[in-house]
């Protein structure tokens, strides 16, 4: 009955929307679909074709690698056998103000897939709060694990993630892992699918060049439906993202959710202070500690340290989502300040890789994450500029073409293997304008990060001139470069 109710939901919502595409198209006049009118607009323009370009470069790769590429290295990765097998596996989870029940379910699950997995297994739990640990070993009597699975305690202070993982990576150090150990860092929301480890594990011996490898997320959302909706929107497109990036061996992050490492990596004295202590100095911001990003920390350590990155897409995890406000708009924007602040800290000194340790497609989507900011915004000006100017009918035309392009990628998501809603067009609109907006204000602020989950905030010893400096640079950078942009605009509509 629930998914039948559920079905039902879904189909008024198509409905709904495609009604709304319907109203606006018969709202328009009828020589703007005459290809013979001097009406007729169909222009896209250089913007609009880098744009699309690449959006249809990354399906085709995602595609190729997940359908053909993948499959071929699954049948080479299961010829292996025995061969591919690690000789240790620590998993290693990292926990702070996390509900109980989130809590028992992680651990639940890394406890169980420690003792399914067949293999030599650490647990190694970097916990702040005695509950936790209280949590952890009780639930550690009642699976009652064998011999070869060991349980091992990090406690730290409550300063951040950062500090969880460093230490719990220096506790690993001390148990001497070779050259065929293998770590997972698991957050402390993130639920293991059965099964996780041993599809992750043997890539380490097929690719002896990737340093370190993530894995496909699904979510299970405490808030309302439009957050649900735009959270399981993200994880989707993050899929086809990490798909068409595992072509080149060059996923662009090492989720904290779930990421599997070689232990020579996280045993790396390099390695752990880029996690632990990662800092950027900016020619107009001074020199400042990231406090958030350790993922992006990970990815440019190992890309940095000579190592590639891999991607396996049917080794599955759920993570448990807690928005950080009831208001889905509120709620949105901090996530979005978090993460597009975490990627653009680290995208100018990655491009500083050059091109020859990067490749040349990896180049171009992360000089294509700087300008993003502005192409994605680009169409929503002009359309208000002409509507001023020439008539609300450009907008109209406009808002057509928004909907059904967005209707078309959303249809594209479906191959993703990912569920797609009714929502999906119209969150992936929102998450165009109200990300570039965001990430124009957060590039001109890069020192200003802080946790969505817990109050831990970057404190820096300025003077006042230099406080006072930095804000009001910040402000009139973001309105010179937004003047220039319209103003750019207008002499060209």
């Amino acid at each position: 009955m629930q998914r039948l109710k559920h079905g039902l939901l879904q189909a008024a919502g198509w409905l709904f929307y495609l009604s709304l595409l319907m109203g606006i198209a018969m709202a328009l006049p009828t020589s703007i679909f005459d290809p013979q009118s001097k009406d007729f607009l169909f222009l896209i323009g250089f913007i609009g074709i880098w744009r699309y370009s690449m959006g249809a470069t990354h399906f085709v790769r995602g595609m190729l690698f997940l359908y053909v590429v993948y499959p071929h290295l699954r049948r080479k990765v299961r010829k292996l056998g025995a061969a591919g097998d690690p000789s240790h596996v620590f998993l290693m989870v990292t926990s702070f103000r996390i509900d109980a029940l989130t809590t028992a379910q992680v651990y639940s699950s890394v406890i169980q897939e420690a003792i399914d997995c067949g293999y030599p297994t650490t647990v190694v739990c970097s916990l702040v709060e005695m509950s936790d640990e209280l949590l952890v070993k009780s639930m550690w009597a009642r699976l009652n694990p064998p011999a070869r699975v060991k349980l091992d305690f990090v406690r730290i202070a409550g300063t951040g993630k950062r500090d969880g993982l460093a230490f719990g990576f220096r506790a690993i150090s001390r148990h001497l892992p070779d050259s065929r150990a293998v770590v997972a860092v698991i957050d402390g929301d993130t639920v293991l699918s059965p099964g996780v480890v041993r599809k992750t594990v043997p890539w380490f011996q097929l690719f002896g060049n990737v340093g370190g490898l993530t894995t496909n997320e699904f979510c299970e959302v405490r808030g309302g439906y439009i957050m649900a909706q735009w959270h399981k929107l993200r994880f989707a497109q993050r899929h086809l993202n990490m798909c068409s990036m595992a072509l080149s061996k060059r996923v662009l992050t090492m989720t904290g959710r779930m990421s599997v490492f070689r232990a020579e990596v996280v045993t790396n004295p390099d390695f752990i202070a880029d996690v632990e202590s990662d800092s950027l100095e900016h020619w107009r911001l001074g020199t400042f500690k990231f406090l958030t990003g350790d993922d992006k920390s990970s990815w440019f350590s190992l890309m940095r340290l000579g190592y590639d990155t891999f991607y396996v897409p049917d080794a599955t995890i759920n993570t448990v989502e807690h928005p950080p406000e009831k208001s889905f708009l509120k709620a949105s924007r901090k996530l979005m300040f978090r993460w597009y602040g975490n990627n653009l800290r680290q995208n100018s000194r990655a491009l500083g890789l050059g091109v020859k340790r990067l490749g040349l497609f990896t180049s171009v989507v992360l000089f294509d994450q700087r300008v993003s900011m502005w192409t994605s915004i680009l169409g929503l000006t002009v359309a208000l500029i002409a509507g001023f100017k020439y008539g609300v009918t450009f907008i109209l035309v406009y808002l057509l073409w928004i909907g059904i392009t967005r209707l078309i990628l959303t249809l594209l998501l479906s191959c993703t293997g990912h569920s797609i809603g009714p929502a999906y067009p119209m969150i992936l609109y929102y998450n165009q304008i109200v990300g570039a907006l965001v990430k124009i204000y957060v590039f001109f602020r890069l020192d200003q990060q802080s946790w969505t989950r817990q109050d831990t905030k970057l404190t820096r010893d300025l003077a006042s001139f230099q406080r006072w400096f930095n804000t009001w640079s910040s402000r009139t950078m973001t309105f010179s470069a937004f003047s220039v942009f319209v103003a750019v605009l207008l002499g060209m509509v």
